[in-house]
């Protein structure tokens, strides 16, 4: 194991970007503990993963139970003995104008975009700063720099992402704070929820700009791969065509 390995959770992992960082991070080398609802997916992906020779570990997680998080993080303590770095990346992002108040669908991206980023790092701050070290990778999105029709609420959790991100940040001085902002990316965050016709509208802006989830993982191996003392502290990823 090479000595720059590190101990990754990285959540969401079942699908998209979370599924891409948790590959390529284990390809290059890094211990990974892959969390998402969807395990069947998890258990083919670290399956994959393993036979490759990386050591990836898999486990039920739902952000939006505080006991859940916690449970993950202490599963990673007692297999690898630390936490390295946590990419809160679970998000949900069912698209609808506000007259139709879709007030469970507004709740839920609170639940999971805002609230499940708070629980990662209440769950694993406690450790980092006892050892000395660590590293919050906190997925917002380019949603999160503007607001367009459709996404009020979709925003304002990205906008909260980026706020709580900043907010770590300067009260942290061992541990390091990335925001990563990806645009159109080619995941399922379209695939449930939200107004028919939004959802549609943000599947074809996809289908003709999209990137692949991959770009998003480089990115986050990037920021994981500087020096202790660098912290790459925003990443703002899109697609060349992208306005």
């Amino acid at each position: 194991m090479s000595t720059q390995s590190k101990v990754v959770l990285v959540t969401g992992a079942s699908s998209g970007i979370g599924a891409a960082t948790a590959a390529r991070l284990a390809r290059e080398g890094h211990r990974v503990l892959a969390g998402a609802r969807r395990t069947e997916r998890l258990t083919e992906l670290a399956g994959s993963l393993r036979a490759d020779g990386a050591d990836v570990r898999h486990a039920s997680l739902d952000v939006t139970d505080p006991d859940s998080v916690q449970a993950f993080a202490d599963l990673a303590l007692e297999q690898f003995g630390r936490i390295d770095v946590l990419v809160n990346n679970a998000g949900v992002m069912p698209l609808s104008p506000l007259h139709e108040r879709r007030l469970h669908e507004w709740n839920q991206m609170i639940d999971v975009n805002v609230r499940g980023v708070l629980h990662g790092i209440a769950a694993v701050l406690p450790v980092m700063r006892a050892q000395g070290g660590g590293h919050v990778v906190n997925v917002a999105s380019v949603s999160g720099l503007r607001v367009d029709p459709t996404a009020a609420v979709y925003s304002a959790t990205k906008f909260a992402v980026r706020a709580i991100s900043e907010g770590l940040r300067q009260e942290s001085q061992d541990v390091r704070v990335t925001v990563v902002c990806p645009g159109f990316t080619r995941t399922e965050l379209t695939h449930t929820g939200g107004s028919p016709q939004a959802q549609q509208a943000a599947r074809a802006a996809t289908d003709q700009l999209a990137i692949s989830p991959g770009a998003i993982a480089a990115a986050i191996a990037f920021a994981i791969g500087q020096p202790a003392d660098v912290d790459v502290n925003e990443l703002v990823i899109r697609p060349t065509a992208q306005g």
